[in-house]
């Protein structure tokens, strides 16, 4: 009997060697495939966000800055991650994915684009709005699907819907940067 017992215990402890050296061989894995593990999880996240396809997110340094920025809080004049408004984010934005410098200020950012429809809306081009009642007062990145990013008083940074009644009633214009 204690001879089966040794050679059982013998058993389940190379069987246990065994399974944790496949486990760690298996959970190994190269920076590229983690990469683009965090690229396929961004992908799918703004997918399922903007009510579109995986293959629809196709500019992802785009997607993973709003990823990485998503929910910072708003501060007016901010810049940073300690706190951004919305045309701080546009700029920043900008700056990071697109290589562009463009104005902090959404009053003058209406006037550095060349005015668009509504309806000929690319990614990247810039959404704005009438927020205080009296003049064009909030600025949007448009991604698609109706979909935008912009800086929220209330929530910080996020995704929103142009079709959404308060911004279907506050749009004014849009713009491409030049």
């Amino acid at each position: 009997m204690r001879t089966i017992l040794k050679y059982l215990a013998l058993g389940l402890c190379l069987s246990y060697l065994v399974s944790c050296k496949q486990k760690q061989s298996v959970t190994k894995s190269t920076d590229s495939e983690k990469k683009e593990h965090v690229s396929r999880s961004v992908k799918k996240q703004y997918a399922d966000k903007l009510g579109v396809s995986e293959s629809d997110i196709k500019n992802e340094k785009l997607y993973q800055f709003i990823h990485d920025w998503y929910g910072v809080t708003y501060k007016y004049g901010g810049k940073d991650k300690s706190g951004i408004d919305c045309s701080g984010l546009t700029s920043v934005l900008y700056s990071n994915v697109y290589k562009k410098t463009i104005s902090c200020s959404t009053k003058a950012l209406v006037g550095e684009v060349k005015k668009i429809k509504q309806n000929e809306l690319k990614e990247g081009d810039l959404v704005f709005f009438e927020t205080n009642g009296r003049s064009i007062s909030h600025v949007g990145v448009y991604l698609q699907n109706n979909k935008f990013v912009h800086a929220s008083t209330k929530k910080g940074v996020m995704i929103s819907d142009m079709n959404e009644p308060y911004f279907k009633k506050a749009y004014v214009t849009s713009g491409r940067v030049k």
